[in-house]
Parts: C-alpha cells; structure tokens; sequence
C-alpha cells in the first residue's frame, strides 16, 4: 500500500501508524493508501476495533505539507482535497470503533484524521489546532464540521476563525477528546479500550455507530424509528443470539461478525 502508513492486526485490532518524519504529514500516497487500508479491514470479518496513532515522540501528524500548494495550482489544490475527504470519509465509516492515540502535535489534517475516529485519546502533551487561515487556506477534510459537532460553535470558531492552538487539558475540558493520559501511553491507552471494544458484539456496534452518527444528518424524530428497525434486523444475526444465550448460560460469547 504505502511505506508512509504501517498496518498490524493483533487479535480483533487494527493498528496504523503514520509514519513519515519528521512531522508524519499526509500525502497523496499515504492519503489514498489509508482509504484502501480501512476498506480491506471493513471486509476483514476478524477486525472489530480500529487505532491510529503516529510514529515517533512529537508529532502524531502536521497535516498537509504546505509545499504542495506553495505554487498556487488549483488542480493540485483540487486533487488533494478530493483525496483527504475520501481517506476520512471511508475511516469516518469504518464498520468498527476506530480511536486516534493522539501522542503528539495534531494539526490541519492531522487534527482532521483524529476527529474521523470515533474516540480521541491524548497525551499531556499533545497540542491541537486547526491553522488553515493562517496560511490563507482551510480546513478540507471534515475539520469545519466534524469539528464543531464534537465542541459546538463557539469553541470551532476559536480554534479556526481565531486560529487557536489547544492544549490537552483544555481539549478534555471542551470535549475534543475523550481522554488525557501520560506521555508515552496514549497508545497503550487506545489499545486497552480497543479490547474493551472487542468484547462487544461487532454487528451491534456497527449498528449502533450508524445510529449514533445518524443524528448530524437529520432530527430525533426521523431517527428513532431508524433504531427501532435497526434493533429487529439485528435478530437476523448469529451474533444476537450468540450474546442472548452466552448471557444466559453465564459464559463469554463467542461473536461471529455475521
């Protein structure tokens, strides 16, 4: 796929590691690689949880690397844009729970690939930021959106209008992540609730995160009929009646994926 992203599956888990230092910033090759990874692993039925995270101690990753729009050219403009939203749109659906180990500067994209996962686990550390209008641009691949639906509008404007940086306390505080642990640990992090994940029956979560999500898109009124459907389909499942009779005969259910 690409020598910029490294996959591994150990047990149930996906793990990708952005991996071109200095700063781990997207390409067009690493971009359009994460895009094919995340649809192998949705046809992996073994794979139930998902975690990115970035190599090396400071950067989990920079985002784009502005010299590729130092020239002005909007068709090179256009090309990047169509493939970031395509890469974090695919990782946005993963079938499975995805979690960003953010363990360290997250910015532009690199912010925008961690708000396409479901949970958001950083270091201490680790620092925040959307700057696109700094440099006369903006953010491309979910970030103006996904963004504010994590922390509202006011704090969206003030990380992108404003151009502020956040650190990991503030990130928590705002509701940007979900966790902030030692440095180092982010990923040991992710990886101990990605087993967590892992104990859940993988079709009931893929139904469940198509629900939760299903409330940007649309009012509750529309969206709790949609539930209830979604809770009868699951008894066409062997899953749904792995759980129910693991549950019953009080011993660890054994999930399927089907």
């Amino acid at each position: 796929m690409s020598d910029l992203l490294k996959l591994s599956i150990e047990g149930h888990i996906a793990q990708i590691t952005i991996a071109n230092p200095p700063a781990n910033t997207w390409t067009f090759e690493s971009l359009s690689a994460l895009k094919s990874m995340v649809e192998e692993l949705n046809d992996n039925k073994e794979v139930y949880a998902l975690v990115i995270t970035g190599e090396g101690e400071k950067f989990f990753s920079a985002g784009a690397d502005l010299n590729v729009f130092a020239d002005g050219d909007k068709g090179k403009a256009s090309d990047m844009a169509r493939v970031f939203g395509a890469a974090f749109e695919t990782l946005r659906d993963f079938q499975g729970v995805s979690i960003a180990a953010i363990n360290g500067y997250a910015m532009g994209g690199g912010l925008e690939v961690a708000l396409a996962c479901d949970i958001r686990i950083c270091e201490e550390q680790a620092q925040m930021a959307l700057p696109e209008a700094k440099v006369g641009l903006l953010p491309c691949a979910g970030g103006t959106q996904n963004l504010s639906w994590l922390v509202g509008e006011g704090w969206a404007k003030r990380m992108i209008l404003c151009g502020e940086r956040i650190k990991a306390d503030k990130a928590l505080q705002i509701g940007l992540v979900e966790e902030v642990v030692a440095k180092g640990e982010a990923f040991n992090a992710a990886m101990a609730l990605a087993h967590q994940t892992a104990e859940q029956s993988p079709t009931s979560i893929t139904a469940c995160k198509s629900l939760i999500q299903a409330g940007r898109n649309g009012d509750i009124n529309s969206a709790l009929p949609n539930e209830r459907e979604h809770f009868v389909a699951l008894f066409d499942t062997k899953d749904q009646k792995e759980g129910v009779n693991a549950f019953l005969e009080k011993r660890k259910p054994v999930w399927l994926n089907e």
